[in-house]
């Protein structure tokens, strides 16, 4: 018989060992399902038990997660698939890149920062591009992220105008449906572009910014016919634009102006028989220079561990 191995970690604190372990140990339970390991949380002490090789692969991993752990922050899912991606591709030393780079605080005090190699590319290729597309499941930080360095942007004068727009086009709604005027009639499909910026700025302050024309949230229909200089402009649920609305809104970016484009290509809400604007795009501008493209898989989901598993499960279930 193989003798087992066996590894301990001890944590500097309680709240240490409570950020490794996760919500109802999800975080070990993960862990142990990626390498084969077994592993206990005993007080502020984590023992790691099985082959040798699993142990060591696992002791390894929840060791660069120390930056995360010891200050007691959360860890995602998402965290610990890159770090076992970093350890099993030698890229340890990016890794600990990434650890570092933190983007900013929100209002809360919680750090901001890529999860992901895939989500370090696309804040990358947005502060090196005018126009970047970003498409992947629902939970991947698309719109999130881009918020935040647009934010940053707005607040450091480097734009005068932060520009969110969406289609409103949801799930087989229509807006004549809805009660209210038009205003409230589509604020129900702009609520999660406000729910980005009350992350970083304070909500009693976003109405004036409104009323200032300094942030703008509206419809992509308001975009017609506009020229948007000096302006960060982030099209969220893009897969719902027609090819005409897509080129429409692209055709709008002016002077010293930033656009970025997200979406879902496998959650359109469009008619069946009408292609998505977003995919057509992408056909058409991948190789146009200025352009970025980038992509996003449930790997680099942030969200809620069951997110990831449902994402998967769907994209198994539709191949």
């Amino acid at each position: 018989m193989t003798e087992e191995a066996v590894k301990t970690i001890e944590l500097p604190s309680s709240e240490s060992a409570i950020a490794l372990a996760g919500p109802h140990e999800a975080n070990l339970k993960t862990l142990s399902r990626q390498t084969g390991a077994k592993l206990v949380m005993r007080g502020q002490e984590l023992l790691i038990t099985g082959k040798e090789k699993p142990v060591e692969r696992c002791f390894q991993v929840v060791r660069s997660l120390q930056p995360y752990w010891e200050q007691g922050k959360n860890i995602s899912q998402a965290e610990i698939m890159t770090a076992f991606q970093a350890q099993d591709t030698g890229r340890l030393e990016d890794y600990q890149d990434l650890q570092k780079d933190i983007l900013a605080q929100t209002r809360k005090g919680e750090q901001v920062r890529a999860q992901t190699f895939r989500q370090r590319q696309y804040i990358k290729a947005i502060q090196s591009h005018d126009v970047t597309f970003c498409t992947g499941p629902a939970g991947t930080g698309k719109t999130f992220l881009a918020t935040i360095l647009a934010v940053q942007a707005l607040l450091q004068g480097e734009y005068q105008r932060l520009i969110l727009t969406r289609p409103a086009v949801e799930a087989g709604e229509k807006l004549g449906f809805l009660p209210g005027d038009l205003q409230e009639k589509v604020n129900p499909f702009l609520r999660p572009l406000y729910d980005a910026l009350y992350e970083l700025i304070d909500p009693e302050k976003i109405p004036d910014l409104m009323s200032k024309g300094i942030i703008e949230i509206a419809p992509l229909a308001y975009m017609r016919g506009r020229t948007l200089n000096n302006a960060f402009v982030i099209v969220d649920e893009a897969q719902n634009t027609t090819p005409a609305q897509m080129k429409m809104v692209l055709t709008r970016l002016g002077f010293s102006s930033r656009m970025v484009v997200t979406g879902d290509i496998t959650q359109t809400d469009l008619p069946h028989n009408q292609k998505s604007g977003l995919v057509t795009a992408l056909e058409i501008l991948e190789s146009v220079e200025g352009i970025a493209i980038c992509q996003f898989s449930q790997n680099d989901v942030v969200r809620h561990p069951l997110v990831q598993r449902i994402v998967d499960a769907y994209e198994k279930y539709e191949m």
